[in-house]
């Protein structure tokens, strides 16, 4: 329908700006004052229940204000038509300025995404996801800012019909997992903005063909390295644009504006594997703590100090990514890693291996002490997010995002056998102490136990409402710990499933429980930042620990029980007093964000896996 000429609100249609899937844009001029807008008109007819969702979402549209956000200066609709008036930026879009196949340095992309990611975060926190996150919706303004257009326009254009799939091709490239089957979330953007990200470094977006053939790739195939388009970009800068585009939006960064800063960070041209005084920036603007990092559950006077403990010195670090040792002491940069993203780690029972695992695909097996690879297992077709070792060293079990477990030869590297139980991701594994059996947990929120040599089901725990995150035997192999996205951590009975209790103290997904080595205690860690130590017996909380800026990974007992480590998503491990959560010390040598911990045998060791691509072992005193 022509337009031009038109009246809508108080704005006449001069010219047409563009064209879209469900919307042109006109440059339109206010009757009376003459000022210049932007004039969206959406490609939809509004009738009942629409006309008062479009009103609805406008008028919270019409509420952002942001110095990275085109401003909706009114709205309205015309015969049935959804309307939207905004600020009109005279610079364009950056689509315009980069055209498609154009590399940008960091130096350019940076700035960009700080600005996009502050404009998103200002939107998420008031419960708006953007849903169209791309080049051609970042516009500049008058001083060359960025200004982040269209929030709100495809909901509304989704809530008042069924599109037709190459409504909205011109998105598809950006286009989250979740957002496909129908369920965008906040990380949808971030995931958007990846991509883009992707594509500015690259000149590529991750994925080609037509909308059915990219939407496939985005459900199912991870995306192309970074470094197979750009050979020379570091491993730190393209371990966090494939964080954010991870598959699973709890895998990405805990925010948008996590994800900007971790860019950031990583493309300092100072960052290496061991941060220099001061310590890095975490992976978000915190604000200031007004409370200890230890919340006992005591009453404490109002006015009683707080007094931080002096950090012990710095660790050595081993870095176990390099092809032979390198013990990293004058904090150089380590070599170039051999996982992807490192997501899991297990000391041998003898103390003298690690197995470590990422989103390779593969499980590889280091020497503790020299950094030496002996084995890499190939065995599985996706992440291999778990790895255990039998209690008597000789096998080792992988679980993978292909919904498999695989128990192989811890000396051979041979598969001897493959457990199909699961039906979705699996997350996490534990060998019960007596060797007979294997817990394993996961995205089909089960828990299952098996038999260790042969994979026969024992049982399936299926109290749980939503993912599993952690299982965890009990020493004396009577009972499983099992954390999980619900919010809880529930201890049941094995064989019998019968439910001992469930914990309920975090705000949050709980990441992982593990019980201290004398079976009376549990820590727990959760995306609410807390590290929560509780007793088994009473059921309560003992202390809670707030000292991190950023989403828990990873959690584990000294074989002593007088200390706990902590592995974050502030690229830190914090290590605590067990007793009463005292903060004891806080190691700083990941630049990315740690996944796993473990204690070695004697204590005086610890191995913390990250996302930047190391394990990294390093003195524990």
């Amino acid at each position: 329908m022509e337009r031009i000429g038109q009246q809508l609100g108080n704005y006449r249609l001069n010219r047409l700006l563009g064209q879209g899937g469900f919307a042109n844009v006109y440059l339109g001029e206010h009757v009376y004052l003459k000022s210049q807008a932007a004039i969206k008109v959406l490609h939809v007819r509004l009738t009942g229940n629409d006309i008062e969702d479009f009103l609805k979402e406008a008028r919270l549209v019409a509420r952002l204000e942001h110095p990275h956000i085109v401003r909706v200066l009114e709205f309205g609709i015309e015969d049935n038509t959804p309307f939207l008036i905004m600020s009109y930026a005279l610079n364009g879009t950056l689509r315009e300025h980069y055209a498609k196949g154009t590399r940008l340095p960091l130096t350019t992309i940076v700035p960009y995404v700080k600005q996009v990611a502050t404009a998103l975060q200002y939107a998420h926190d008031r419960q708006l996801i953007h849903r169209d996150v791309k080049p051609e919706n970042m516009l500049l303004g008058s001083s060359n800012e960025v200004l982040l257009s269209d929030f709100g326009v495809a909901i509304v254009a989704q809530s008042s019909r069924q599109q037709n799939p190459l409504d909205v091709a011109g998105t598809i490239a950006y286009m989250s997992p979740e957002q496909l089957q129908g369920k965008p979330r906040f990380a949808s953007d971030q995931y958007a903005l990846g991509v883009v990200v992707y594509e500015w470094l690259s000149g590529t977006t991750p994925f080609q063909g037509s909308f059915y053939e990219v939407a496939s790739q985005h459900m199912h195939v991870p995306p192309p390295f970074l470094s197979k388009h750009v050979p020379e970009i570091s491993p730190a800068v393209e371990s966090v644009v494939m964080t954010a585009m991870e598959k699973d939006s709890q895998q990405r960064f805990a925010s948008v504006l996590a994800f900007a800063n971790a860019l950031e960070q990583a493309s300092s041209p100072h960052t290496s594997s061991v941060p220099h005084s001061p310590m890095f920036s975490p992976s978000y603007n915190a604000p200031t703590p007004v409370y200890p990092p230890v919340s006992a559950l005591r009453s404490l006077p109002i006015n009683t100090p707080f007094t931080s403990v002096q950090p012990l010195p710095q660790g050595t670090i081993i870095d176990l990514s390099a092809p032979t040792f390198s013990a990293i002491q004058n904090q150089q940069a380590p070599r170039q890693p051999k996982h992807r993203l490192s997501r899991s780690l297990a000391w041998s029972p003898s103390g003298q291996y690690i197995v470590s695992s990422g989103q390779d695909k593969t499980a590889q097996i280091w020497n503790a002490t020299t950094g030496d690879r002996s084995i890499t297992y190939t065995g599985q077709q996706a992440s291999v997010n778990a790895v255990v070792w039998s209690p008597n060293g000789q096998r080792i079990a992988s679980g993978s995002s292909d919904t498999t477990v695989q128990v192989w030869n811890a000396t051979t590297g041979k598969p001897l056998f493959t457990y199909r139980g699961h039906t979705d991701t699996m997350r996490s594994l534990a060998w019960s102490p007596n060797g007979m059996f294997i817990a394993s947990g996961g995205d089909d929120k089960t828990v299952q136990v098996w038999h260790a040599d042969t994979g026969k089901p024992l049982l399936t725990y299926a109290r749980h409402s939503d993912k599993v995150w952690s299982v965890a035997w009990s020493p004396d192999g009577t009972h499983i710990a099992s954390a999980s996205v619900d919010k809880t951590v529930q201890v049941w009975k094995v064989p019998s499933k019968s439910l001992l209790f469930t914990y309920q103290g975090h705000r949050n997904e709980v990441k992982a429980a593990a019980w201290s080595h004398d079976g009376t205690r549990i820590a727990s860690i959760s995306n609410d930042r807390t590290v929560q130590v509780w007793e088994v017996a009473s059921q309560r909380a003992l202390y809670i620990y707030r000292g991190h800026f950023d989403v828990l990974n990873a959690v584990a007992w000294s074989h002593d029980d007088k200390r706990i480590a902590s592995g974050s998503g502030d690229y830190t491990v914090h290590i605590l007093d067990a007793a009463n959560g005292n903060h004891i010390f806080t190691y700083r040598g990941h630049s990315l964000a740690v996944h796993a911990v473990g204690w070695s045998r004697d204590d005086k060791r610890i191995a913390s896996a990250s996302d930047d691509h190391t394990v990294q072992v390093w003195k524990a005193i």
